[in-house]
């Protein structure tokens, strides 16, 4: 082993702790990460700025240890007290979600009036030379950790989402009700043009609404009005500074998070029946081809006829009769040839299927179900994607097709990475599926229509999602890669999604003759950090959603402890087997150790994982499918621990 001490060699860098308490610190100008060894953290925490020396260079290894921590990346931690007895000097706070690779010890002077399994938010206030662990205090309690209330809270504070709104915002909000705000003579009037939304059983906020009507026996006229918040919340108000901060509505199990007051969201600027709304809209005269003739964009005053749900639409559609059952079924004739444009131009038609619970009314999980697009939501969605791509079109392009170079906020999609997509052809093919790398989207859509049906369909879309890259707001156009559009942007949701609102203002002020108010645009870089501020607020908001869902999953499995199932492998770590349990599309995990059929150990090839046994030399790959027993479901860590049945 060559060893090489190195002296007098000192850096900074960002830590990062493994579970098993050895870090590694990355250094700009450094390839390569520092080893520090568990001795050599000198209590840094997961994230810490910290100085380090260079200690010596072992197995081409560079090796260093921590000299001070120069700023902590966080005190606060949110975790689950421990009380083991009375007689104990300390409790403990233990915190799952890898922020922190050591419990925090509370002493037990400052446990009075505290209960164990109390989730809390606890802060560090100091860290002893001669103590194996950080000594803290709690400053807040969510209640008994795994009940609905307790968790709902935790993850709001964990994942910094406002639950209420500052009172001078709401102020604001209810002063803008109270005044009239109708500016009718500067829009198009479309109130007398059979016109509805259409939207989820349980939702508050009308963003869009769809009008159509019959200009002669081959044109139809089709208005796609989205609600005009960009009127009502002004830049650099209060309002619109809460807006921003938020940047996206939460939508959790059971309850949603909204980016605007509810006075406006659920209120004013929601497209609701029988009431005169100011809405933003994109008006086209279709052909029977599918061919749009002519279109307009503009200001318009509404008033919607009808409030349907995806299921009413749906019904109607099946049993061909019923309320507007002549616009609904020309809206999906043309919706159809919409998507099968979209497809040949190279789309991937990824047709998800969600995963919803019932509650009961202590907001227990009583049921699973599987929520399916049907053609309601199919025709929805496919005006939606069209208004998207106009609107981005009509901002980018001159009429001869040349860019204008106005700034604009995108939504942005790359192409997926190589390695992904190998080890999703890796999962899928002990299935009986194919990937061909080389003509890839109409791979995807073949792979897509060939799984439709099958048990394992939610889990090779959802092998499929994470194989792409993530969609992202910016004014640098790239195209849209799994829409397979040029141009895109998100404009049809203002209510819940702040891009949409820069992209109605911006719009607004290309659409406005005079040049006092094209003097209004900021600058690129204002709407690219605006851009990258809304990307990633929506990243939170996912994650934030996905964790609490998967509180519920696990809540919910837990009554079906000891029972067996069967499940799809998924991915390996050198001491587990990840497996998708298709009955629940949840994944649960089984412990190496715990396999008895034989001593398996991770065979890593490349993306090419696999396990194999010493003994019988067996060797399971990802995609295999494979018998499991349900034997834990900790709430606490939000996992699923399954015994493998040989």
């Amino acid at each position: 082993m060559k060893r090489k001490i190195l002296h007098n060699n000192l850096a900074t860098g960002f830590i990062n702790i493994t579970s098993y308490g050895y870090a590694f610190v990355s250094i700009n100008g450094k390839q390569n990460d520092i080893f520090v060894s568990k001795k050599n953290t000198n209590r840094a925490l997961e994230g810490d700025l910290v100085r380090i020396r260079f200690l010596r260079i072992s197995n081409n290894r560079i090796e260093g240890k921590v000299l001070k921590i120069l700023k902590r990346k966080r005190k606060n931690f949110i975790g689950i007290l421990k009380i083991q007895s009375h007689s104990s000097k300390y409790g403990s706070v233990v915190v799952y979600n890898k922020t922190i690779h050591v419990d925090i010890h509370i002493p037990k002077k400052k446990l009075k009036g505290h209960f164990h399994n109390e989730k809390v938010l606890v802060r560090i206030i100091s860290w002893p030379k001669n103590f194996n662990n950080p000594l803290g205090e709690i400053i807040k309690v969510f209640g008994l950790s795994g009940e609905h209330k307790t968790e709902f809270y935790s993850l709001l504070e964990e994942y910094g989402i406002p639950y209420e709104f500052p009172k001078k915002v709401e102020k604001e909000a209810k002063e803008i009700g109270l005044k009239k705000n109708f500016d009718t003579n500067q829009r198009k009037d479309m109130r007398n043009i059979n016109t509805f939304t259409i939207d989820p059983i349980d939702a508050k906020d009308f963003d869009d609404a769809i009008s159509i009507r019959k200009l002669n026996t081959n044109i139809w006229e089709i208005g796609i009005h989205i609600a005009d918040v960009s009127h009502y919340v002004k830049e650099g108000t209060l309002l619109d500074q809460e807006a921003y901060i938020r940047a996206t509505s939460v939508y959790f199990v059971g309850k949603v998070i909204p980016m605007l007051p509810k006075i406006l969201s659920n209120n004013i600027c929601s497209l609701k029946p029988e009431k005169d709304k100011l809405s933003f809209s994109f008006i086209f005269n279709i052909n029977r081809e599918g061919k749009i003739l002519k279109s307009w964009i503009g200001k318009t005053i509404i008033r919607s006829n009808r409030k349907f749900t995806y299921e009413e639409v749906q019904k109607i559609i099946d049993k061909k009769k019923g309320s507007f059952y002549e616009e609904i079924s020309t809206l999906l004739f043309f919706s159809k040839i919409l998507t099968q444009k979209r497809i040949k131009n190279g789309a991937i038609f990824l047709d998800k299927v969600e995963i919803k619970f019932h509650l009961d009314k202590n907001k227990n999980p009583i049921e699973l179900y599987l929520e399916k697009n049907n053609d309601a939501h199919r025709l929805i969605e496919e005006f939606m994607l069209l208004t998207n791509r106009k609107i981005s079109e009509f901002v980018s392009l001159n009429i001869d097709g040349k860019p204008t170079k106005k700034t604009y906020i995108y939504r942005i999609h790359e192409k997926p990475d190589f390695q992904k997509i190998f080890v999703l052809k890796k999962i899928i093919e002990p299935l009986g599926y194919f990937l061909n790398v080389k003509n890839l989207k109409e791979s995807i859509n073949h792979l897509l229509k060939n799984v439709k049906g099958k048990s394992e369909k939610n889990m090779v879309e959802n092998l499929i999602l994470r194989s792409m890259s993530k969609a992202k707001y910016s004014t640098k156009n790239i195209g849209h890669y799994g829409l397979s559009f040029n141009y895109y942007t998100h404009f049809t949701s203002p209510i819940r999604r702040y891009s949409d609102i820069i992209a109605h203002r911006l719009l607004d002020f290309y659409l406005m003759k005079n040049k006092e108010c094209k003097s209004k645009i900021k600058s690129v870089d204002f709407y690219e950090e605006q851009s990258k501020h809304c990307s990633y607020q929506e990243r939170i908001a996912v994650d934030a959603e996905r964790e609490f869902s998967k509180f519920i999953q696990v809540k919910y499995i837990k009554k079906y402890l000891g029972e067996e199932f069967y499940g799809i492998i998924t991915g390996f770590t050198s001491w587990s087997v990840y497996i998708d349990l298709l009955l629940f599309q949840t994944e649960g995990m089984v412990l190496l150790r715990d396999i008895k059929e034989d001593i398996y150990t991770l065979n890593s090839n490349n993306y090419n994982n696999s396990i194999i046994g010493k003994k019988k030399r067996k060797i399971y790959h990802l995609g295999d499918k494979v018998k499991v027993k349900l034997i834990d479901a900790n709430v606490e860590k939000k996992q699923i621990t399954l015994d493998w049945i040989q």
